[in-house]
């Protein structure tokens, strides 16, 4: 169960943790979204596309905003081209021939778009008509590092053998420049929006939203990288997957899921897994720093029971989340069978300065033998004494312009973990 403070307890702990934490909830932090980010793409009439890309590219290419594209088919980036696409630039991706964007290994996709004129790849149905998975999506493969014991691995689907081994020693690579880009409608057949493998120190990923992903919409394998500013919008799948040996950080990350849709596995806002069973590992296991998320699953007492946990650790994984709010899932994180003891998920999960609103104690353990001391792990945050529905939580959590995930209520408020 939540552990209780005593009032005299609870006032020392609430006292010394509004003086000691600079990160203020009752703020709305999600203003680096505004401007760029849409959370209502179907509504949007696109203009039809003009001209089709080839499914091979082996030269240098460069996309225009004053032409809109199709891309149907495999379309494969080879031969260490780059594909460089204009800010502002619309790709429509076919949902009768799925579409699917593959860059190989030493090819480079240059996407730069800016705030004002971002980047769309999303479905060629019209408007009100589009749905989760009506394409693929977009895969980079990179040369960077993963744990695997072999330093390579295939990407995932049915693609040309060639073009799919992944993998390197070239930890300082610039695998992709990623900028203000939105993909919408993607995740069919099993890819996902964006999947990234063994990505370069030096490539450049923020101001990203993938929208109604089928599978997943974040996709991360191995490699090495800082990344900001991503936008998860009601996946299927998990918002952001994270494995093979991945190294860095994820700053101001948005996860906005619904109880209602998800995969029949069950899905979570953090997928985080340490290495690959089916093909071993070498060298340390994922891990990764997660600051200002903000994960909500939209749901209410009538529905919360469709919930998982936000956070899914397995195989060993190693995770700190920090100036973060959690809301709507049934726990904040469960953890595998390979974590086999309290101290072992001491020293490989810590959460702190953060807040969560969920249904169930907290931490979920497959390790049922694992029974106490167990909620320690979520010590110096702050959360709700009962669940509280999302729009009895925040101010504005369905805005579909930009939704606001600022607490109606002061911090202060709420119970602090002891």
């Amino acid at each position: 169960m939540k552990i209780k403070c005593s009032l005299i307890t609870a006032f020392i702990l609430l006292f010394t943790f509004t003086n000691t934490i600079a990160q203020s909830f009752d703020e709305n932090n999600n203003r680096w979204a505004k401007g760029w980010a849409n959370f209502s793409p179907n509504k949007v009439d696109y203009p039809q596309a003009e001209e089709k890309l080839p499914n091979i590219i082996t030269n240098h290419t460069y996309l225009r905003n004053d032409i809109v594209y199709l891309m149907s088919g495999d379309v494969y980036v080879t031969n260490n081209a780059s594909l460089t696409i204009e800010e502002g630039t619309i790709i429509r991706c076919d949902h009768e021939n799925p579409a699917n964007l593959i860059v190989t290994k030493g090819s480079k996709l240059i996407a730069s778009g800016s705030k004002a004129y971002p980047i769309i790849f999303t479905s060629n149905k019209g408007a009100k008509s589009r749905n989760s998975g009506d394409w693929g999506g977009i895969t980079i493969i990179g040369s960077g590092k993963t744990n695997t014991i072999s330093g390579n691995g295939q990407i995932k689907g049915n693609f040309k053998p060639q073009f799919s081994v992944y993998g390197g020693n070239q930890h300082y690579e610039e695998t992709t420049i990623l900028n203000y880009v939105r993909i919408e409608f993607s995740g069919k057949s099993g890819s996902n929006g964006l999947s990234l493998y063994s990505l370069g120190s030096s490539s450049l990923v923020q101001n990203i939203m993938v929208s109604h992903s089928g599978q997943d919409s974040f996709n991360f394998q191995g490699g090495t990288n800082n990344i900001q500013n991503l936008i998860s919008l009601k996946a299927q799948g998990n918002d952001y997957q994270i494995a093979e040996g991945f190294k860095g950080t994820l700053n101001n990350i948005m996860a906005i899921r619904h109880p209602y849709i998800t995969s029949p596995k069950g899905s979570h806002a953090l997928s985080i897994d340490g290495y690959n069973k089916e093909m071993g590992y070498t060298n340390a296991v994922t891990d990764v720093t997660i600051s200002n998320a903000t994960l909500v699953n939209l749901s209410d007492k009538t529905n919360y029971q469709h919930t998982n946990s936000a956070i899914s650790a397995s195989n060993s994984a190693m995770t700190y989340i920090h100036n973060s709010k959690i809301s709507g899932f049934s726990d904040v994180v469960k953890f595998d069978k390979t974590y086999t003891s309290l101290a072992v998920i001491q020293k490989a999960f810590m959460m702190d300065n953060s807040f969560f609103n969920i249904r169930n104690e907290g931490v979920e353990v497959v390790n049922q033998f694992i029974d106490t001391g167990l909620l320690n792990i979520l010590k110096y945050n702050r959360f709700t004494k009962s669940f509280a529905n999302v729009k009895d939580l925040f101010n504005d959590p369905q805005n579909n312009v930009i939704p606001n995930f600022q607490l109606k209520q002061s911090l202060n408020n709420y119970m602090v973990m002891q």
